[in-house]
């Protein structure tokens, strides 16, 4: 350990923590059987543990690193990152959510084939696997800038060893693994966070104490407008609240992949509100806190920290832990950081896997192939993504700051893919060669805009360059890139043929039944029931996913043969892991008759009690 920082107890700490990850995660592959176990985890989570793991993939590593420093820096405002998401919650509810879950994609690659052609899937991947294996590379930089000042290791050592514990869990159990893992680690992070703000109260003298310690241009809720052209309202507003918000939660695979692992589009919704409501408002104190309490305690004198740190968080974690007196406590804080690391780093690198398999290697690679093949290739291809991560970790650390590394990238690469997916999915008219444009030529555009940075001027609100190329107008990027691709979509959209309207039945944001009849392949039965139970029972003449249910039964749950049905283990505390959904097929005695395979994917033993309820 680095003198000062910690003792060899922290240290233990941090390393069982990763052995106890690594096992904990490593355990479900017992629950990964397909390709839809390992990336869609059978599509059968309750809302509050997707809530829980979209909470702590949002919160990476780089959330307490790059928000503690800025936070610091200046107060109060460092929170707009978290808290600019919900002007795109309506379009997300009931527009994107239903939209992907119904139209039954697995990608957003997969989404733009069918909504425009196999041109656009191509470009959509490119421009994704871009997105979140750049993600990657800059999550693992700053959980080695953080753990450098600790461990006393080489920052590369640090990040090799990282990335290696995250691919081998995420490789052994997908999209299983990474939801149970991010359910301990999103509770972790919170709790770590709120420790290190009511510590740092108490150090401090007090609420009050430590409220008038704190400058008061650090308590005002927005900073200027266009100044300073490092951090200001203007540019936040759009490469934050505008293009990366939009990015996270509307093309980022990773949370796609959460929302379509739950069991139906009410749980989603469910799972949504309560992030965007409770838990985001809780994650901006905790990735923030620490820079608020360490700029208090250097006004009061009691913490020295020099200005412009990139270990804010490591140096007030260090600090509360001493005041605390409790062996290990520092080394638990910085296991939060890394759970911060791995819940973010792990839904990306499956997000890769899942964007690798089914959209480059399924069409165009390998053709026709067994599922355990396809399943081989994403565990494969999670191991590779990480290795890439560690190759781009020199370019993000070539900028200095962490904070200008992210804003930089998030402003340079998602704005084309953005503006296509909200105008695919909200506007009936856009074309397949307007989506290409808006992909192709926003590309371009933004590829300009890095060598001759003047073309932004027009869209900076007057703030200044700062820069030169890539690192000139960091936020305003945004602006430049999300209006000229949406202008380059409308125009080649007007100038091309309309799409087929039949086509856009399931692919675009219209009546929510339509889009239920669509997946259902019949009218869906939404007439309300209530859930039975019934002792399960396997017959080997049913299908996979048939189901055979007593009249009575289905009776009482307003249900007829061919409704969709889902099954589970009684109880709320599995959040869905023994669950299943499968189709009414006929009528059986008093039994819940289902499938060899469908017993096996509930994890449950024949016999067993469970609960049978109608989707539609």
């Amino acid at each position: 350990m680095s003198p000062g920082l910690g003792s060899t107890l922290d240290l233990i700490v941090i390393l069982f923590y990763f052995f106890a990850i690594l096992i904990f995660g490593s355990f479900f592959g017992k629950y990964t059987k397909t390709t839809k176990d390992f990336f869609f985890a059978g599509q059968r989570f309750s809302w509050w543990l997707i809530a829980m793991s979209c909470i702590a993939t949002l919160v990476g590593s780089y959330s307490f690193v790059k928000y503690s420093n800025q936070s610091y820096a200046n107060g109060f405002t460092a929170t707009h990152a978290y808290l600019n998401d919900w002007p795109w919650l309506f379009l997300w509810l009931f527009g994107w959510l239903p939209v992907l879950y119904y139209a039954r994609v697995s990608s957003v690659p997969d989404y733009f084939e069918k909504r425009f052609g196999s041109g656009c899937r191509m470009a959509a991947t490119f421009i994704l696997l871009i997105y979140m294996i750049g993600y990657i590379g800059y999550n693992f930089l700053t959980i080695g800038v953080a753990l450098e000042p600790i461990l006393n290791w080489n920052l590369y050592v640090i990040v090799v060893t990282i990335a290696v514990i995250a691919a081998i869990y995420v490789t052994a159990g997908g999209q299983t693994a990474v939801i149970m893992t991010d359910l301990f680690q999103g509770f972790l992070l919170l709790l770590a966070g709120l420790l290190i703000l009511l510590t740092g109260i108490e150090m401090a003298g007090g609420f009050q104490a430590f409220w008038q310690s704190w400058p008061t241009e650090h308590r005002r809720a927005f900073m200027p407008v266009t100044e300073p052209a490092g951090f200001n309202t203007a540019g936040v507003f759009w490469q934050d609240g505008m293009a990366n918000s939009a990015a996270f939660w509307f093309m980022n695979q990773g949370i796609i992949l959460r929302f379509l692992s739950v069991r139906n589009v009410k749980e989603g919704r469910k799972a949504m509100l309560a992030i965007v409501l409770l838990l985001i408002p809780l994650a901006a104190i905790s990735v923030c806190c620490s820079g608020w309490v360490g700029r208090v305690l250097v006004e009061q004198g009691g913490l020295d920290i020099p200005e412009k740190s990139e270990t804010v968080f490591v140096l007030v974690a260090d600090a509360v832990s001493r005041f605390l007196q409790i062996p290990g406590m520092f080394g638990l804080i910085i296991a939060a950081l890394t759970a911060a690391l791995m819940s973010t780093a792990d839904t990306l690198i499956n997000g890769v896997a899942v964007i690798a398999t089914h959209d480059v290697i399924r069409p165009y690679v390998w053709k026709d192939k067994p599922d355990k093949f396809y399943l081989k290739c994403a565990r494969w291809l999670s191991i590779i993504t990480a290795l890439i991560g560690i190759a781009l970790v020199p370019l993000f650390h070539s900028f200095g700051n962490l904070y200008d590394a992210h804003a930089a990238f998030t402003a340079a690469v998602t704005p084309p893919m953005v503006m296509a997916i909200l105008m695919g999915f909200m506007w009936k008219r856009y074309s397949a060669i307007g989506a290409m444009a808006t992909l192709i030529g926003g590309i371009i555009l933004m590829i300009i805009s890095m060598i001759e940075p003047a073309v932004i001027y027009p869209f900076s609100h007057g703030i200044d360059a700062d820069g030169q190329g890539i690192k000139a107008y960091k936020y305003i990027r945004a602006c430049y890139g999300m209006v000229m691709s949406g202008v380059l979509g409308v125009i080649f959209t007007y100038l091309s043929h309309p799409p087929i309207k039949d086509k856009l039945l399931r692919y675009v944001w219209g009546s929510e039944r339509v889009l239920m009849r669509e997946f259902k392949g019949v009218e869906p039965n939404t007439e309300q029931g209530i859930p039975v139970r019934l002792t399960i029972r396997v017959h080997s003449d049913l299908g996979e996913n048939e189901v055979r249910l007593p009249f009575s039964a289905q009776y009482k749950m307003n249900a007829k043969n061919g409704d969709l049905v889902f099954l589970s283990h009684p109880g709320w505390f599995h959040g869905g892991l023994k669950s299943a959904h499968g189709q009414i097929s006929g009528e059986s005695q008093a039994e819940a008759e289902v499938s060899e395979a469908l017993l096996q994917v509930m994890s449950v033993s024949e016999g067993e009690v469970v609960v049978v309820e109608k989707t539609f």
